[in-house]
């Protein structure tokens, strides 16, 4: 059964506790719309926060603040980084909220995310909307991004091999590479099925890495808990950076795992849903190579893949 409460955490007053006693999720609707934790029951919270943000509200600068955010690519510096640091609608709906953010003064571009926890499952579906209540069209692509909490593994599944034959002349995927990104890092694991991309709390650069892949999930594993995010892709349309469906960064502290969905052009009025479903499942090994991915990790996900097809 899912339990819905008001709650204080983290230096923010107006907080919702969602739980099922299974996995415990808290957003504050003080900023945001911002998920700031996610573990399961009487764990630790698997995502990453900001302390120098915490319990910070009001003001003109971006704060970043941690956990789950939503953004509209491509990213840039004027649309990207609107501040969000004004109180948010929350509106109570079975299983769980939907928090609706103020019309950003300078894009007219409206965040809403809908939570919604499995009565018995470890698991929660996130459906990430923009809206478009300015006067003009607007191309963007929705951007759920989701900080994980350090020393953990992010992993990003690349398409099935095949042999070099005629029916295999072209390419299948592609790998996006930002200008700070080193490939002989050894927070790197390139692999033949996956790209994995741990997290050091003693690095001094970033690393980012974004691919079209049309596997539909993506994970962080740490600490004997895995994190999945899976959604939906779709081969027809193109994706913002370059054509990338999902993306990792990580810093010094935090890893974060990120999903896309397609450029549109959002006439005014209109709305674009991006869904994620989540699940977190405790006792999984954290991965060291590629191979502890396909021993450990695989069959869970796709046994979640089985269970709840990717999302549209």
């Amino acid at each position: 059964m899912v339990r819905i409460e008001r709650a204080a955490w983290g230096g923010w007053s107006g907080c919702v506790s969602i739980d099922n006693g299974l996995i415990n999720l808290i957003v504050t609707t003080d900023v945001g719309p911002r998920i700031l934790h996610f573990g399961r029951d009487g764990g630790e919270n698997q995502l990453a926060v900001i302390d120098a943000d915490q319990g910070q509200t009001g003001g003109d600068e971006y704060r970043f603040y941690g956990g789950h955010r939503l953004w509209h690519a491509p990213e840039s510096i004027e649309r990207t980084y609107v501040p969000d640091n004004q109180p948010v609608e929350v509106e109570t709906i079975p299983g769980g909220v939907t928090l609706t953010q103020p019309v950003e003064s300078s894009t007219r571009i409206q965040k809403q995310i809908t939570l919604v926890m499995a009565d018995d499952q470890p698991q929660m579906r996130l459906t990430h909307r923009l809206i478009n209540q300015g006067l003009w069209p607007v191309e963007l692509a929705p951007w759920a991004l989701t900080m994980c909490a350090p020393s953990g593994v992010g992993i990003l599944p690349l398409p099935p091999l095949a042999s070099h034959d005629p029916h295999n002349l072209l390419p299948h995927a592609s790998v996006h590479l930002w200008p700070y990104t080193r490939m002989n890092d050894p927070r790197w694991t390139w692999g033949e099925r996956f790209i994995l991309l741990r997290q050091d709390e003693n690095a001094t650069a970033p690393q980012k890495v974004g691919a079209f892949t049309s596997q539909g999930w993506i994970a962080c594993a740490r600490a004997g808990v895995l994190f999945v995010k899976t959604f939906s892709v779709s081969v027809e349309h193109l994706y913002p950076d370059r054509g990338s469906t999902a993306e990792m960064f990580t810093d010094h502290a935090m890893l974060e795992i990120e999903t896309l969905g397609p450029l549109i052009t959002l006439q005014p009025g209109q709305f674009v849903d991006h869904t994620e479903t989540w699940t977190l499942l405790d006792g999984i090994p954290q991965p060291e190579t590629e191979h502890d991915v396909l021993l450990h990790i695989l069959p869970h996900v796709e046994a979640i893949l089985d269970r709840v097809p990717p999302s549209s």
